[in-house]
């Protein structure tokens, strides 16, 4: 029987739409602020002359022990197993005042030693890494909001503990655009589920247009994930095309009827996109054409490596075909993150066997590439760990007040070291860098003022640093 009711134009494209363009007209379509550009996604220009083009986040979920890995402190071997009294950071964040405890030193478990032309100090935790210092700018002094994961996650990502803020990648969207017509320009490569889950990628107040596309989640084979409503079984190529090609006939007589309506041109940019990537997200997608070399390169086809060797290179891969903002998780969706040792240290050596092959594998093919020297490299967790045993175990606490992130290439200073904690690795005392203050940062390499990139929203400017950050400028080459 037919219905006799009319048929509404967007009952008729949910029902024409291929599953992914739908989503992403759905999202659209909720959004009240207009973008006010015909191509949300098209190239911007810069507010300044820009030292990088695009991002690879290195996210080590759960916060890596600095004075175990990059972070020096002799004090630790010579005091170790006393007792002594610290700044307890979880104390601090429950009553709002300064206080101690009492805890006993923990020396490192790997050995250190200076690697390198710049005589950086690394251990034998990262021995892959270390051998990369003459390309990495450390930041020792770096201090975070949050003493637990969910808290520091998130201000990590988003610039906020608790409010719905969009991410950095998000920012970094609305504010440059895309650099391929093909493909979006942020994507999260396994992202975890807790502490934040997609607030982590996410665009919140601003145009749907700009979250993070997800792929694969943390915990789970990379070389399994696929992007969510791609593909269409149900059509041929051919019936697609002509699904697509009737929907985008709908579309300009839509925009006929009302020139220069910004959303209904972003949804109409949706569209186009979602097609584009149905044609080449797989090619981009797919390692099996690299060489033997590079598998190899990023320990792909051997354990432990294999997984976040596949993300590192998947990573490679999508900045090269213009994604500008690639977040790559190493961590799973357990209560506890990945490198949270609370009781295990040692449990760290797993992980670094993971992780240290590929990311150094990464830096050396984005060189010879020609790619590092404008793409940021930035590896780190949300905060660090303390330089104390928790509760005079095996392992170390959450350490928001002072640890260590490197950044390499995108016009950084390689083999370059910034700040330092105390003798005991514990707080950030000489040349302090704010969470902020490296958004802001990371924001001037793209050509991006971070006081000028806001979004207006409830009656205010938003932007990613709120109304905090300073550009580290002795770090900039």
């Amino acid at each position: 029987m037919i219905d006799p009711r009319p048929l509404s134009r967007r009952h008729a494209l949910k029902n024409l739409a291929c599953g992914f363009g739908y989503l992403a007209l759905a999202g659209l379509a909720a959004e009240r602020a207009r973008a006010g550009r015909s191509n949300p996604l098209g190239l911007r220009l810069a507010h300044h002359a820009p030292r990088a083009k695009r991002v690879i986040f290195l996210f080590m979920q759960g916060g890596v022990s600095h004075v175990d890995s990059f972070d020096y402190k002799p004090l630790l071997d010579a005091k170790d197993g006393q007792m002594l009294t610290f700044d307890d950071a979880r104390k601090i964040a429950n009553s709002g005042k300064r206080e101690g405890s009492s805890q006993r030193v923990m020396k490192p478990l790997w050995k250190f030693a200076q690697h390198g032309q710049s005589g950086r100090w690394g251990s034998d935790l990262f021995p892959h890494m270390a051998r990369k210092s003459d390309e990495l700018c450390f930041l020792h002094s770096l201090h975070t909001e949050g003493v637990a994961h969910g808290p520091a996650t998130l201000f990590l990502h988003c610039g906020a503990t608790n409010v719905i803020r969009p991410s950095m990648g998000s920012w970094v969207s609305y504010g440059l655009g895309s650099e391929s017509e093909n493909l979006p320009a942020f994507v999260s490569l396994s992202p975890s589920s807790g502490n934040g889950g997609p607030r982590n990628y996410g665009n919140a107040f601003l145009p749907s247009i700009y979250q993070g596309t997800g792929i694969g989640k943390a915990g789970s084979p990379i070389g399994e994930a696929t992007i969510r409503n791609l593909t269409n079984a149900k059509l041929s190529p051919a019936e697609q095309r002509r699904t697509f090609e009737l929907m985008q006939e709908l579309n300009a007589e839509q925009l006929k009827r009302h020139p220069g309506d910004g959303e209904l041109e972003a949804v109409i940019n949706s569209y186009e996109l979602a097609w584009r990537m149905q044609n080449n997200a797989p090619d981009v997608l797919d390692l099996s054409k690299e060489s033997p070399a590079t598998l190899a390169l990023y320990g792909i086809n051997e354990k432990p490596t294999d997984n976040f060797g596949r993300q590192c290179l998947m990573a490679r891969r999508l900045c090269e075909s213009g994604v500008r903002y690639v977040q790559v998780t190493y961590g799973d969706n357990s209560a506890n993150p990945a490198w949270d040792q609370h009781s295990n240290l040692p449990k760290h050596k797993d992980h670094a066997l993971a992780v240290d092959k590929p990311v150094a594998g990464l830096l050396e093919d984005l060189k010879q590439r020609g790619l590092l020297e404008d793409t940021i490299v930035w590896w780190g967790g949300e905060f660090g760990r303390t330089p104390y045993a928790e509760k005079n175990g095996t392992g170390r606490d959450h350490n928001p007040g002072g640890f260590t992130v490197w950044l390499a290439g995108g016009g950084v200073k390689p083999g370059f070291a910034y700040g330092s904690t105390d003798e005991w690795g514990h707080l950030a005392v000489d040349n302090k860098v704010h969470m902020h203050d490296l958004h802001a940062t990371i924001l001037h390499l793209l050509g991006l003022d971070h006081e000028k990139l806001t979004y207006r929203f409830d009656g205010r400017d938003f932007r990613l640093t709120d109304v905090h950050g300073h550009v580290v400028n002795d770090i900039i080459a």
